[in-house]
């Protein structure tokens, strides 16, 4: 009964110190950019999306996927302390590409409270 008791007890101090522990969470300014018009001869344009760790623990961006592969982010990969910001550089390169516009989007996988966040760029190039 004793061994029971005990287990039970360690069960449920486990339980409150994962409870207690903080989690990240990832604030931006903005999740999503327009490039607006710009010339074909001038295709590549380049935004910094700026975020801010508001959690209680470090955050740590796992994985910046685009959709296309016109477009490369650039991201923080080093932890993020509380209250301490970073950046994820996004560029498209319209090279090649067909004149017009185009909506793409980046995922991003995190320890955050909220896993997996998109942020989004468009804009129309025109010849």
């Amino acid at each position: 009964m004793k061994k029971i008791l005990f287990c039970l007890m360690m069960l449920l101090g486990g339980i409150s110190m994962a409870q207690a522990q903080g989690k990240a969470e990832i604030k931006f300014e903005t999740t999503s950019h327009d490039f607006g018009t710009f010339a074909e001869a001038d295709a590549v344009v380049t935004y910094v999306f700026k975020f801010t760790n508001v959690g209680d623990a470090p955050l740590v961006i796992h994985q910046a996927v685009a959709s296309c592969g016109c477009t490369v982010p650039e991201y923080t990969t080093e932890p993020i302390l509380p209250g301490k910001g970073g950046e994820v550089k996004v560029t498209y390169n319209g090279k090649g590409r067909y004149p017009g516009h185009f909506k793409k989007t980046i995922t991003l996988r995190t320890n955050a409270e909220t896993e997996m966040l998109r942020l989004t760029i468009q804009g129309d190039m025109t010849k």
